[in-house]
């Protein structure tokens, strides 16, 4: 991440900031995540049914189709 701090010291984020604020606001976050019933994305029931309705199977036609994307080069400006 390009962010000092990775997203945490990075833009958006309450400033000022310090070594100390981040490492805490790196523990709450890990805290956070620990603690929610629902932590991986590919067992959220949401995105299951979408598959199973919807998407198929993953990686497949489809679902590459609408959720992959491709880099292309742009000039600077």
């Amino acid at each position: 991440m390009a962010c000092p701090g990775a997203c945490l010291g990075g833009g958006g984020q309450p400033i000022p900031t310090s070594p100390e604020i981040r490492q805490k606001r790196t523990e709450a976050i890990y805290a956070e995540d620990k603690n929610m019933p629902l932590r991986k994305s590919h067992e959220n029931p949401e995105v299951l049914k979408i598959y199973q309705d919807y998407l198929g199977e993953p990686l497949g036609a489809k679902s590459h189709l609408l959720l992959h994307s491709k880099y292309t080069p742009r000039d600077r400006f």
